[in-house]
């Protein structure tokens, strides 16, 4: 399709729609206004040119922009044409063309630059270096430094790279600039604590940005500086408030075992609700765990935080015998039970019935449940076993506490009491008999 719009452009120059110009007039001694129209075919022919860069037709936008250039004398259409070239390498082309323009002049920097970068691309290293150390002469320019830079590093004199480098970096703090300067730093110098050292710096002075961050934070996974990581994730967390660099942040806390600090990161920005929960449980903070649970059903309707909104409810009141907190827990796990066949939630439920003697024989029925799900959990067995106590069926209870003794419950209070409580109704039963 392209090359049929490119016949169409030739056709309009030898049917006499513009002048045509041969290339060796590219000697031009007077320049048209950027807003003004050179010629008729101007406007149509700069869509043609930007449809092929668009199309990645480099070689056709080349000419494109070469033939707009002829025939309005504008420079940029001459850079532009030049661009297209170094894009696909066709280096001489590009030289002998700038040289044809400049004539030993160094008037105009965009062609110096872009001579630079042609020599760059065809190795010819030397040649390039001689021309940017005088435009850096002339110019000062952040630009240029960057590009004598690039000519050092390919040379691999990256200490001179680092001096042009710093040159530009000074001039405003630019940080894709020092970017460059730190992987020089930290991969070609292994100048490594000086690299983060300049980012570290940067940061506290101008701030930490996405480019920066991201960049540091591969240096210190790379060293497996953890405390470094962590101050990074904090810093970037702090900018953009992004969901999963808080998780990171979590994960670090986590790591390190730093529960006082992950607490209060996922108090202050409520990123991980789910965590935030277990943390409250794990640190017996049922008060918090019982409200934050409550918000997470009634944000997300899942049964599961019900039966933690049950559980933590119960745990937090002071008086756990209290009748209006029971019936309003055993509204909540009768909500669950239907729903959920977690072991955890039968046996709570059913342990609650009995050991206040709501409903002895239904607590049975539900820590059951839970045994048919998990035989092996010692807590289950317990409640089963204070179950039967309950019922008065001291035998059964005592084999089944037996069971719980031999292992690691022996050790739970709770565990105790109930031990006690069944070796007495055992004692009590045998004496009544004699």
């Amino acid at each position: 399709m392209f090359k049929i719009l490119s016949l169409l452009v030739l056709l309009f120059i030898f049917n006499g729609c513009m002048r045509p110009v041969t290339p060796a007039s590219f000697e031009v001694k007077k320049e048209v206004a950027a807003n003004q129209k050179a010629f008729e075919q101007e406007d149509s022919m700069i869509l043609f040119a930007l449809r092929a860069e668009q199309l990645k037709e480099y070689a056709a936008s080349s000419e494109l922009f070469d033939t707009l250039y002829i025939n309005s004398h504008k420079k940029e259409y001459l850079y532009r044409s030049l661009q297209s070239n170094l894009v696909v390498s066709n280096n001489e082309q590009v030289i002998k063309k700038i040289d044809n323009v400049l004539q030993g002049s160094s008037d105009d920097l965009i062609l110096v630059r872009l001579k630079i970068i042609a020599l760059i691309q065809m190795q010819r290293f030397e040649e390039a270096q001689n021309m940017a150390i005088a435009l850096v002469d002339k110019t000062k320019s952040i630009d240029d430094f960057v590009l004598l830079s690039d000519i050092y590093i390919k040379l691999e004199k990256f200490d001179m790279a680092i001096k042009y480098l710093e040159s530009a970096y000074a001039q405003d703090y630019n940080e894709k600039v020092l970017d460059k300067m730190v992987i020089v730093l930290y991969v070609n110098l292994q100048r490594k604590t000086d690299a983060i050292a300049q980012l570290e710096t940067h940061i506290r002075m101008q701030g930490c940005s996405e480019l920066i961050c991201a960049r540091l934070l591969g240096f210190y996974s790379n060293e497996n500086n953890v405390d470094g990581l962590l101050s990074t994730y904090l810093r970037l967390y702090k900018m953009n408030k992004d969901e999963e660099v808080g998780k990171k942040i979590v994960q670090i806390y986590a790591y390190k075992k730093d529960f006082m600090q992950m607490l209060s990161f996922l108090e202050e920005n409520e990123i991980d609700n789910a965590t935030l929960l277990q943390l409250y449980s794990n640190m017996k903070n049922y008060t918090k765990a019982f409200s934050l649970a409550d918000k997470l059903y009634a944000d997300t309707g899942e049964i599961e935080y019900l039966g933690q909104s049950a559980i933590y409810e119960y745990e937090s009141a002071k008086n756990k015998s209290d009748k209006n907190l029971l019936k309003k827990v055993a509204k909540k796990f009768d909500e669950v039970v239907k729903y959920s066949k977690n072991a955890l939630y039968l046996n709570y439920y059913g342990y609650i019935l009995i050991d206040h003697d709501v409903n002895v024989n239904e607590g049975i029925k539900y820590v059951k449940k839970a045994l048919e799900i998990d035989s092996n959990s010692l807590y289950y067995i317990d409640s089963l076993a204070w179950g039967y106590y309950k019922l008065g069926h001291c035998k059964e209870a005592d084999e089944l506490m037996k069971k719980v003794v031999q292992f690691e419950g022996a050790n739970d209070p709770e565990v105790l009491l109930h031990k006690e409580a069944i070796e007495k109704c055992i004692k009590t039963t045998k004496e009544v008999k004699k």
